[in-house]
Formats: C-alpha cells, sequence, structure tokens
C-alpha cells in the first residue's frame, strides 16, 4: 500500500505527550501555554507567532491557507462556521503519531478576519468579522477556556476610514476616547470589543482587545517612514501612530502572562509618534480645535500605549528610530 503524503511517519516523537518537541519545534518553557491562533498566516499572524514561540509558547494555526513555518501545524478552519470552531477549540496542537489526547488550549489568540474594508463589499465585511468574533469568543467561553486575545483596531476612534477628513475627540488618543467609526470594517472591530465585555462578564473570563495601529513590517519601515516623515500633516489618518508586528507579540505574550483582567481594551501601538517633532506641538497645529486631557510625552505617540505599559509590563523593543533609515 503507498502512503499518502499525511499518512508517512512523522519526525520526532510519537506523541507529544510523551516526549519533546519534533525537529522544528520549540521547546515549552515552564510558564509556556497552548494556544489556538487564528488567521496566522495573513500579514501580521507570522511575526506575533514567532514571538509567541521565542517565549515558549506552543501553537495551533487555524486559517484557511498553511502557514509557512515547520514549528506550527495549520489547520483549515472557517470561522464563521461555528460548528468548525467549537471543534478546532478542542483539539491537538501539534500533529504526532499517534495522536496525543485531546484538549482545549490555554488561550485563544483571534486575527482571522478582513484586514480593511472594501476587501469585499461592505456587508461581507461586517457580517465575516462579527460573525468569526462571535463564534471564537462564544465557543472559547462555553468550552471552558479562560484566555481569549481579540485582534481589534485603532480605527475604531472614527478617522481612518471616515467618507472625507475627521478629527479626534482628544488627545492623547486613549482608550477612553469616544469611538464613532463610520464604515463597515471600524464598526465590526468595535461591535466585537462589545461582544468580548458580555462574554467576559457572563463567564467571568479574561477577554483583551488589543487596538493594533497601521502595521509596518521591518522590510518596509524605509518607505513607510520616508512619507511618514516627508508629509506628516497628512497621517492624521494613522493617529501619527504605528504598530510593528513583532512588538505586537511582544503584546500578545504580555497578554497570556497576564491574569484575572477581565475584559480590557488597549491601544496596541508603538511608543513614539511617526514624525520628529514634539508631539504636543505638533498635534496643536495640525488640529488646533482638538482639546488635551493631559500633558504628552515629548515624543509620545498621539495614540497612546500608556495604560498597556502600565497594566501588562509592555515594554518597546522596535522604536522606528532604530530601523530608519534602513540599515545598509
Amino acid at each position: 500500500m503507498r502512503l499518502t503524503p499525511d499518512q508517512r511517519p512523522l519526525a520526532g516523537a510519537p506523541a507529544e505527550a510523551e516526549a519533546g518537541p519534533t525537529p522544528g519545534q520549540p521547546a515549552r518553557a515552564a510558564t509556556g501555554k497552548r494556544v489556538v491562533f487564528t488567521g496566522g498566516s495573513g500579514v501580521i499572524g507570522p511575526w506575533v507567532i514567532q514571538e509567541l514561540l521565542r517565549h515558549g509558547h506552543e501553537v495551533l494555526n487555524l486559517d484557511i491557507v498553511p502557514l509557512d513555518n515547520p514549528a506550527v501545524h495549520t489547520m483549515k478552519c472557517d470561522v464563521t462556521d461555528a460548528g468548525q470552531v467549537y471543534s478546532a477549540l478542542h483539539t491537538q496542537i501539534h500533529l504526532t503519531q499517534p495522536l496525543a489526547k485531546a484538549a482545549i488550549p490555554d488561550a485563544v489568540i483571534h486575527f482571522a478576519g478582513y484586514a480593511r474594508p472594501m476587501l469585499a463589499p461592505d456587508n461581507e465585511v461586517f457580517r465575516a468579522n462579527i460573525t468569526g468574533i462571535h463564534n471564537v469568543v462564544e465557543a472559547a467561553c462555553k468550552l471552558g477556556i479562560k484566555k481569549v486575545i481579540l485582534a481589534s483596531s485603532m480605527t475604531v476612534y472614527g478617522v481612518t476610514f471616515a467618507e472625507g477628513r475627521r478629527a479626534f475627540a482628544s488627545f492623547p488618543i486613549d482608550e477612553g476616547v469616544e469611538c464613532n467609526p463610520t464604515d463597515s470594517y471600524a464598526l465590526s472591530k468595535l461591535l466585537g470589543e462589545t461582544v468580548a465585555r458580555s462574554y467576559a462578564t457572563r463567564f467571568g473570563v479574561d477577554i483583551y482587545c488589543l487596538r493594533i495601529g497601521p502595521i509596518v513590517e521591518p522590510q518596509d519601515y524605509a518607505a513607510a517612514f520616508a512619507a511618514y516623515l516627508g508629509r506628516p500633516e497628512a497621517w492624521d489618518v494613522h493617529g501619527w501612530s504605528y504598530t510593528d508586528p513583532r512588538d505586537l507579540g511582544q503584546m500578545c505574550h504580555r497578554c497570556l502572562e497576564s491574569d484575572g483582567l477581565g475584559w480590557q481594551v488597549f491601544n496596541a501601538t508603538n511608543d513614539e509618534m511617526t514624525n520628529d517633532e514634539k508631539t504636543a506641538e505638533f498635534l496643536a497645529r495640525v488640529s488646533p480645535s482638538t482639546p488635551f486631557t493631559r500633558e504628552m510625552g515629548e515624543h509620545e505617540a498621539p495614540i497612546s500605549n500608556r495604560k498597556i505599559q502600565e497594566m501588562l509590563g509592555f515594554k518597546e523593543e522596535h522604536p522606528w528610530r532604530r530601523h530608519y533609515p534602513a540599515p545598509e
């Protein structure tokens, strides 16, 4: 009988419960968690997952396309199908022969979904995103998983995808600032936070929502910051802030390590504003009608990450000035 690729012997130990990791899999740290990550094959996911592996966590990726990482198994899963989500959250983390006993993970990180408007019609963006969020949160809570981390977005503040220019409600843009988005994508993210709050209250679990800023991947620093520095006034749509996906991975790690906070929303941005001017002076010049609610640091990002620093102990590792201009 000819073996199909899925039937051929797997490298390493016969089962994850009986021996160490197979080649290409990281050793699990004493505090490492078993994590199911949805949407790990997208733009952000590979960076975040690599950071989680670096901290000793084990990861199963749920996506519709594979992740190119030998340490992580990808299970094909449509998160808009509640049955698939329930099944996928009670399974193994690694593919081994024989399989280890199925179990729920320690945590779920949900990044799957449309990443902006106009990737599909508005009704589809909203349907897919809010359905996926509800399915993941409901399944996790009803299966007894105590930690869920959701990818929200700084677009909930209502400026990025508004039809025409809008001003932020106040500076700094912290988690207490009014959110009034008018596009289908940001609305799905804001309502997803409400879903999270409802389930966290009902089940007494931790659900942390990360309002992620504009992503700047390592290879994109030169182009992104040439634009940010060249025309700084134009980047109100990004809140003059950014998120390095490697630091986002560290934020997810800090979420995994921080228990008992219930429902929380965190701005998931890097520390500093995306141009060289002093923050308060720059904002007063480009948005003179927007009030300040406190003093701001000299170069503090307008979408402030103070809360995630103070509550979770996040410390930035990738400030933009270290990467721009790009190293030769």
